[in-house]
């Protein structure tokens, strides 16, 4: 009996040391490994905590020893700490994340940064030279669009690129008048502000709005075209700001009236319409899509740059903007059942690794090469302020009103045409961010593309018989 409690106490002992020892003891044995996985699970953006604070230390020992150079792995480096800190900034301010933080603070912190030579010389060159050299932001359009038109039903896709010019018509042109009537009331002039600051906010960017449409004002004025291109820039940059900023506000309110949205949908849900919004849920778990084979997701991403170059040499032989192609394309592809299910399914894998890893890595780099924080600055002054503001919420009230008539979602028919008054490629993948409703990348390239083309050829046709 005696025996038997000795047992029973030997063995309640050894079951309180391995209870102790797993607590007690915890410090190291969970920490290494279980411990030591924890923290690894722990991230900035993608970034494990561990991989960071690596990364930090080697770019600025880099940095130091003055081996920052513009290669591809570098690169990657530097625009992955840059961007997912300046987001993770953004999403931790309270009311600002909800509109939009991360989005906004990835691409203007470096583009400040970049003003007051805050990020050391060597390594703006090497972004600067980064960006421009591997072109990357159409890399990343190009598999956005194509990813999500794959996962669009046919029907839908239809339907949804003849309605959308309908909001975008009509927003364009109560805009027009609207933000013309607020400047001439705020002492701007008429002339002034409709060609000056209302047209350029309209008409596509920097590259493909307000380069040729400076160069088509100074041939038409007489004005050297340096002068008008710095009159015409601060409103594209400012208007672009204003969408990314009320973009984010939609999405806020669609998440209070969800009968509002389609969560990236243009049009109410049909069955066959893959979910692209379903595959994730910002700020949530990691999702998946299906088992898809890695060669499939490779072949679906040389899809894409496939559409995109065929776009590159439609732009050589007829002068179509090499994205506006692509899109066109793609439709095609889609439409006339070109591509697999199988390929569909691996073009949502690359939709969605693109969407996750590149959006904030490619807004730093947009921030630092290609938005100059000066010009931003100089619109900040009274009558610009609300003449752009009003010129973009009109735009956008518009889409949202002519939307909900035509059966539309009217916070995703609003922020399409948000990207109508944004800045370029960049102002797109920028305002889209804020919204979190990447997918609608299609539409936004036709109010962005299509759109500016169409400002700025009919605005030159009037002022050349104004003159």
């Amino acid at each position: 009996m005696a025996s038997q409690d000795a047992g029973g106490i030997a063995s309640h002992h050894e079951s309180t040391a391995r209870s102790v020892g797993e607590n007690s003891t915890g410090v190291i044995s969970r920490f290494w490994p279980e411990g030591w996985w924890r923290l690894t699970d722990i991230r900035i953006g993608i970034v494990p905590v561990p991989i960071y604070a690596l990364l930090v230390a080697l770019v600025a020992a880099l940095v130091y020893t003055g081996e920052i150079k513009s290669d591809g792995p570098t690169m990657i480096v530097v625009l992955v700490l840059g961007g997912f800190t300046c987001a993770e900034i953004g999403k931790r301010i309270p009311v600002l994340r909800s509109i939009g933080a991360g989005a906004i603070f990835a691409t203007f912190i470096p583009s400040a940064l970049a003003f007051y030579h805050l990020i050391p010389a060597q390594v703006e060159t090497s972004i600067i030279d980064f960006t421009k050299s591997t072109n990357f932001l159409y890399l990343f359009i190009a598999s956005i669009i194509v990813g999500s038109i794959f996962a669009m039903d046919r029907d839908v896709l239809i339907r949804g690129f003849l309605k959308i010019f309908v909001p975008l018509a009509v927003g364009s042109v109560v805009a027009a008048i609207v933000g013309t009537a607020v400047g001439t009331a705020l002492g701007l002039g008429a002339s002034h502000t409709f060609f000056y600051v209302v047209i350029p906010i309209m008409a596509g960017g920097v590259g493909e709005g307000a380069i040729p449409l400076s160069i088509g004002y100074a041939a038409l004025t007489g004005v050297p075209q340096g002068e008008v291109f710095a009159q015409v820039l601060p409103p594209v940059m400012l208007g672009s700001l204003t969408a990314i900023i009320l973009a984010g506000t939609l999405n806020f309110v669609g998440k209070k009236y969800p009968s509002l949205t389609g969560e990236g949908r243009l049009q109410p849900h049909q069955d066959g319409d893959i979910d692209v919004q379903a595959v994730h849920e910002e700020g949530g778990a990691e999702q998946g899509v299906g088992h898809v084979g890695v060669t499939t997701i490779a072949a679906a991403g040389l899809t894409a740059i496939t559409l995109y170059l065929l776009g590159v040499l439609c732009h050589h032989l007829i002068g179509l903007p090499a994205p506006v192609a692509m899109l066109f394309l793609a439709v095609l592809a889609k439409l006339t059942r070109a591509v697999s299910p199988e390929l569909q399914r691996g073009g949502l894998v690359v939709y969605e690794f693109v969407r996750t890893n590149m959006t904030y890595p490619l807004l730093f780099a947009i921030g630092v090469a290609l938005t100059p924080w000066d010009k931003l600055v100089a619109a900040f002054h009274f009558a610009n302020i609300i003449t752009i503001v009003s010129t973009v919420v009109t735009i956008m009230a518009t889409g949202f009103a002519v939307g909900k008539f035509m059966n539309l979602y009217p916070i995703e028919t609003a922020i399409v045409n948000a990207c109508h008054s944004g800045q370029g490629g960049t102002g797109d993948v920028a305002i889209l961010t804020a919204a979190n409703r990447m997918q609608l990348m299609p539409f936004a390239q036709i109010a962005t593309r299509i759109g500016g083309a169409i400002t700025i050829t009919l605005v030159l046709i009037i002022m050349g018989y104004l003159k």
